[in-house]
């Protein structure tokens, strides 16, 4: 019952996703899709037994170099809240090359139509892509 929840979840954020960008499913049914130099991945999944969920995971920057001066200091402009989205988690990690930042936001998905489910995957995108433009300067 719960695959058949999830795969009906992925279906309907396909279809309202679609409205704006080019989605590709992959064969364990993840959606990828870029949205202004941000690359993100949809994924299901049962959080618990007979919560079934949408994970949204956005990769907002890479390999952002290191800066002694505070108002370049990647970790820091992130924990102060760069980009000021409501939606979704950012995540700094210290790379090879430098920081990455992620943003992933994760949430009961059955029973919403094409609309909300649209709405609500655009606003967390939007905050990526905010944050993006303010990390990397456009």
């Amino acid at each position: 019952m719960t695959t058949d929840v999830i795969t009906g979840m992925l279906a309907t954020a396909k279809g309202a996703l679609e409205r704006f960008h080019d989605v590709t499913a992959d064969d364990d049914g993840a959606l990828t899709f870029a949205h202004g130099g941000v690359l993100c991945v949809v994924q299901g999944t049962e959080l618990e037994e007979g919560l079934p969920v949408l994970n949204l995971t956005c990769v907002v920057a890479w390999d952002l170099p290191d800066s002694a001066d505070p108002e370049h200091d990647v970790p820091r402009r992130v924990g102060l809240g760069v980009g000021e989205g409501l939606f979704g988690t950012p995540r700094v990690v210290r790379g090879e090359r430098g920081w990455d930042v992620t943003l992933r936001y994760a949430f009961p998905a059955a029973g919403l139509g094409e609309g909300p489910m649209g709405t609500l995957l655009m606003l967390v995108v939007s905050s990526a892509s905010s944050m993006r433009a303010e990390l990397v300067g456009g």
